[in-house]
């Protein structure tokens, strides 16, 4: 068997990785794809940095345990399966499923700091970035953090101009001229999208 091609997927908060992710995953099946998230090696709450104000930054690199993200992949480029229990953002209306991922031709790196962390933006063969306005970043992030991690609103425009913009500016948006692909999603993202799934498509088949 050869050796995995992995690909890493970054971009701002309210980009759209998540939708771009989830289409993915009903085009191709685990066997052709593996598909790992940044979003599941979260530290745990206690370990994360608090601003000036006492809230908790989950929106800085240090809130990651890359080093366990980086072993992940190492694993699934060996051929290994990974278990790891879902991170569910302390929500307390949603309990923690166990997550499998199996290695397969193409394994998929997915999240805001992916090509931050230089372990593993050099682990990755290609990288992608999908990038949004901002007024629509915004409303996105305000509908995922109400809807699934049961945040208020005025938590969660707190955290966007006092954490996210500024995580944006200088963690994610500088790696943009490194990768490979820029994908627009400001309507949709049917044309990069379309050219990804062509790619693979390619190697797995």
């Amino acid at each position: 068997m050869n050796q995995p091609i992995v690909i890493g997927i970054s971009g701002g908060s309210g980009s759209g990785k998540t939708s771009f992710i989830k289409k993915l995953r009903s085009v191709f099946n685990e066997e052709e794809i593996c598909i790992i998230s940044q979003d599941d090696y979260y530290r745990p709450r206690d370990e994360q940095v608090a601003d000036a104000q006492g809230v908790k930054n989950f929106d800085l690199p240090v809130s990651i345990d890359d080093e366990e993200l980086i072993y992940d992949i190492i694993a699934l480029k060996d051929g290994k399966t990974v278990t790891r229990q879902e991170y569910t953002f302390n929500n307390e209306t949603k309990t923690p499923g166990i997550i499998t991922m199996k290695s397969a031709p193409v394994i998929i790196v997915e999240g805001l700091f992916v090509l931050h962390f230089e372990k593993i933006r050099k682990a990755l063969d290609y990288s992608i970035f999908i990038e949004a306005k901002e007024n629509l970043k915004v409303i996105r992030r305000i509908k995922r953090d109400q809807l699934e991690r049961n945040y208020p609103l005025e938590d969660v425009l707190y955290r966007y101009e006092n954490h996210v913009m500024i995580a944006f500016d200088k963690y994610i948006a500088p790696y943009k001229e490194l990768t490979d692909i820029v994908i627009n999603n400001n309507v949709n993202f049917d044309k990069g999208f379309e050219i990804l799934v062509g790619f693979i498509k390619s190697k797995t088949q």
